[in-house]
């Protein structure tokens, strides 16, 4: 996304065209158009995969060009994860409130205004940063394939985040159904949601207390197994509620490790001059998963199994980059991972 011809002048103004698209995008739930709430979920597409690449490149970006130490990379995308978490309990507590007051459109006003308060407090205190700013758009997306070709890292991390974020959206979709066929009763979403929260907000603290001893090379192996091993249980014990939810819970705690440890990984290893667009690519294999598994209205079992697969496969992309860094040549040098100045 750094180089779209819409965002050619820098991430700053790429971050602000988000809060743009996104606040564009919620303005169309007012009207009972089919053609308009396409172009407002187009519009959120697009806002989607500026969201998940032109933030985090800002970010790695000022954290180098300032000379803070890349130890504490780690650290910023932890505490990010824990505040995410929280806005998104916040957020689902209002948006109801507003909801039940106001009518449903009502959340998506209250999303429109804080987009714009978004815009307004970039613009005043985010200075502005570029990727390889002489670089064509063509150039760009060519280096960045022949970076995923050629750098074992790279290809590694970016098999990582398709198949474990493809598995993860999978389960945003499929826990509601599985839970509510184990129940054969209404399930309380609100509670669940916000103890998914609750759960998230644990994985990123425990991030910080596993990177003080070991680097997120090492534990994201087993982080993934144990994924692999909670999205197992409804396949398991379909009908066990509590079994799932604990390991729902478990899974989620999994997501709060692994949000900050990907932020660190992708900080790490993906060249600075094609961030965002690396990033952007890594993300279709991710959105094939995910069409691919509701497009053939598979089984409520099959589609776990599906999701067991890509994160067992996602482990061992993940050995393989371990095993790359720590007794090939791969490795950077860097200071020991700390949570803490």
């Amino acid at each position: 996304s750094d180089h779209l011809p819409i965002s050619c002048n820098g991430r700053r103004n790429n971050c602000v065209i988000y809060g743009i698209l996104y606040g564009c995008s919620c303005i169309t739930k007012h009207f009972a158009s089919m053609p308009i709430l396409m172009i407002g979920r187009f519009l959120g597409g697009i806002a989607t995969s500026i969201l998940y690449s032109a933030f985090e490149s800002w970010v790695v970006y000022e954290h180098n060009k300032r000379g803070f130490s890349d130890s504490l990379l780690g650290t910023v995308f932890s505490h990010a994860a824990l505040g995410n978490s929280l806005i998104a309990i916040l957020a689902g507590v209002v948006a109801q409130l507003a909801a039940d007051a106001y009518g449903f459109v009502a959340p998506f006003d209250l999303a429109l205004m804080v987009m714009a308060v978004m815009c307004l407090f970039i613009i005043k205190t985010w200075p502005e940063n570029y990727g390889d700013e002489k670089a064509p758009l063509k150039e760009t997306f060519i280096k960045a394939l022949h970076t995923i070709k050629t750098d074992v890292n790279v290809l590694c991390l970016g098999l990582v985040q398709s198949l474990f974020e493809g598995s993860m959206y999978t389960f945003v979709l499929e826990w509601t159904p599985a839970l509510s066929l184990a129940t054969f009763a209404p399930i309380p979403h609100g509670y669940i949601f916000a103890s998914f929260m609750v759960a998230t907000m644990m994985g990123s603290s425990i991030f910080q207390l596993l990177t003080k001893t070991i680097r997120p090379e090492n534990f994201m192996r087993y982080v993934l197994l144990v994924s692999a091993v909670c999205l197992a249980v409804p396949v398991v014990m379909p009908n066990s509620a509590v079994s799932i939810f604990v390991a729902f819970l478990v899974f989620e705690l999994c997501v709060g490790i692994f949000w900050p440890a990907m932020g660190y990984l992708r900080g790490t290893y993906v060249p600075e001059e094609t961030r965002s667009t690396t990033i952007n690519l890594f993300r279709i294999p991710l959105n094939l998963i995910v069409i691919f598994i509701l497009w053939q209205n598979f089984s409520m079992t099959a589609i776990f199994q599906f999701c067991v697969l890509f994160l067992l496969m996602a482990a061992l992309a993940q050995h393989v980059l371990f095993s790359h860094c720590t007794f090939g040549t791969a490795l950077p040098e860097k200071t020991p991972i700390v949570t803490e100045h």
